[in-house]
C-alpha cells in the first residue's frame, strides 16, 4: 500500500486541482487498489486471457461495480464523474479490468437506472452493484456501426408456462460475455417496423435457450472476455422488458452516448500509463554517456505527449461533468472518445519508440499499452461514427 501511495504522489500530469476532496480521495483509493492488487497479476491475466476471480470480487467489495446507484440498490451513491475517475485509474494499470467496470457502470447499470421500472431496478441493479457482472448486447455479425440492422428476433408467446418472449439469434463482440450473469439484449419484436420494433430484454445466464459461445482471441484487452452469445428459443419473462416495447433503439442510442465518455476515460488512463512508463525510462536509459531524456528531441516528444494527455483529460472530464449536471453532452462525449482514443494510440506508439527494442518485447509494459489502446477507436462507436455525430450536431447548430 505504501508503494501505491508513493506512486500516487509522484504521478505526473494529474490535474488534481479540478477535483473535489471527495473525488481526490476516491481516485487515490482506486489507484492504490489497482497498484497493490491488480498490477501484480496484469501480465498473467493477459497471457491466460482471463481475469482472476478474486479481483472481480474485490471490485464488488470496494463498490466499484455500482458507483452511481444509491444505498437502496446496493450502490455507492457516487456520480458519473466518479465512475469515470475509477475507469481512468483502473486503465492506468489494466485496461481489461477497467472495461469490465466501465461496461457494468456506464452501460448496464445506467440503462436500468434510466429506463427500468422499480421492480427491475430493485431486482437487477442490486445484483449488478453487489455480486453479478453485467453485459450490454447490441452488436451482431452484420450490425456494427449500422447497429439497427440487427437480426436477433423476439416473439411474444403464451403457453402453459405463462407469458414469455422467445429470442432467437446471435450476438457478437459482447464484452464481459464469460463473466456476466445479467445481459441487456436488443432484439426486434416487429421487423416490419424496422428499428421501431427493437426492444431491450433482460436475460440471465441460466435462462433456457441461452448459451455463451466462442470467446474471441484478441489483439489487446485480452483478459476481458469478448464473446458470441447464442439464443435458441430463449425464454424471457414478459416482465423482463427494459423500458417500453419498441423503444429499444432509444435505449441503445442514449446509453451508448453516456458509455462513450467511459471509453474516453479508459483511453485516458492508458495514455497516462504509457506516458509515465516512457518518462521514467528516458530518465534511466543512457546513450552516449547521458540519459536520453537530456536530448532535446526526446524532451519535445515528452512535452507533446503530456500536452495531448492533458487536453484529452479536460475533454473527458468536461463531458462527464456535463452529464452529471444534466446538460447537453452528446457532442462533447463523441469528441472526448474520438480524441482520447487517438491520443492513446499516439502516446503508446511513441512510448514504444522511446523504449527502442525493449519496447517491442513483453518484458516491458509499453507493448501491452499499445495493444490495449487500439480497441478505443473501434468499440462503442468507431472514430468515423464519432466524427459523423460531431458533424451532424455542428451542422444543426
Amino acid at each position: 500500500m505504501a508503494q501505491a501511495q508513493e506512486a500516487l504522489e509522484q504521478a505526473v500530469a494529474q490535474p488534481l486541482t479540478v477535483l473535489s476532496e471527495e473525488e481526490r480521495l476516491f481516485a487515490s483509493s482506486v489507484r492504490e487498489f489497482a497498484e497493490a492488487e491488480i498490477k501484480p497479476y496484469v501480465r498473467e491475466m493477459d497471457e491466460k486471457q482471463k481475469m482472476r476471480p478474486e479481483i472481480i470480487q474485490k471490485c464488488f467489495e470496494l463498490g466499484l461495480m455500482g458507483i452511481e446507484p444509491g444505498d437502496e440498490y446496493g450502490g455507492s451513491g457516487g456520480s458519473f464523474f466518479m465512475a469515470c475517475l475509477a475507469i481512468e485509474e483502473l486503465a492506468r494499470v489494466d485496461a481489461s479490468i477497467s472495461v469490465m467496470v466501465d461496461v457494468n457502470n456506464t452501460l448496464t447499470i445506467n440503462a436500468f437506472m434510466n429506463y427500468g421500472n422499480e421492480a427491475l431496478k430493485k431486482k437487477y441493479i442490486t445484483r449488478l452493484a453487489t455480486d453479478t457482472v453485467g453485459a450490454y448486447c447490441l452488436s451482431e455479425a452484420g450490425s456494427g456501426s449500422d447497429a439497427f440492422a440487427l437480426q436477433t428476433r423476439a416473439e411474444s408467446i403464451s403457453d402453459s408456462r405463462g407469458d414469455h418472449y422467445l429470442l432467437n439469434g446471435r450476438k457478437m463482440w459482447i464484452t464481459n460475455g464469460n463473466e456476466a450473469g445479467i445481459f441487456i439484449v436488443f432484439a426486434n419484436l416487429d421487423p416490419a417496423k424496422g428499428y421501431k420494433g427493437i426492444t431491450a430484454f433482460v436475460v440471465e445466464k441460466g435462462f433456457e435457450g441461452f448459451t455463451v459461445g466462442k470467446k474471441e482471441d484478441k489483439l489487446g484487452i485480452r483478459a476481458s472476455s469478448t464473446c458470441e452469445l447464442l439464443f435458441d428459443n430463449c425464454r424471457v419473462p414478459k416482465e423482463n422488458v427494459l423500458g417500453e416495447v419498441g423503444k429499444g433503439y432509444k435505449i441503445a442510442i442514449e446509453t451508448l452516448n453516456e458509455g462513450r465518455i467511459g471509453i474516453g476515460a479508459q483511453m485516458l488512463g492508458l495514455a497516462q500509463a504509457a506516458f509515465e512508463a516512457a518518462l521514467g525510462y528516458t530518465k534511466e536509459r543512457k546513450q552516449f554517456g547521458q540519459a536520453i531524456s537530456e536530448n532535446q528531441g526526446v524532451q519535445f516528444q515528452l512535452a507533446e505527449m503530456a500536452v495531448k494527455i492533458e487536453a484529452a483529460r479536460l475533454m473527458v472530464y468536461n463531458a462527464a461533468r456535463l452529464k452529471d449536471a444534466k446538460q447537453p453532452f452528446i457532442k462533447q462525449a463523441a469528441m472526448a472518445k474520438l480524441f482520447a482514443s487517438e491520443i492513446a494510440e499516439e502516446v503508446a506508439s511513441l512510448a514504444v519508440n522511446l523504449y527502442g527494442g525493449y519496447g517491442y518485447v513483453k518484458d516491458y509494459p509499453v507493448e501491452k499499452y499499445f495493444r490495449d489502446c487500439k480497441i478505443g477507436q473501434i468499440y462503442e462507436g468507431t472514430s468515423n461514427m464519432q466524427k459523423q455525430t460531431i458533424a451532424k450536431m455542428l451542422l444543426a447548430e
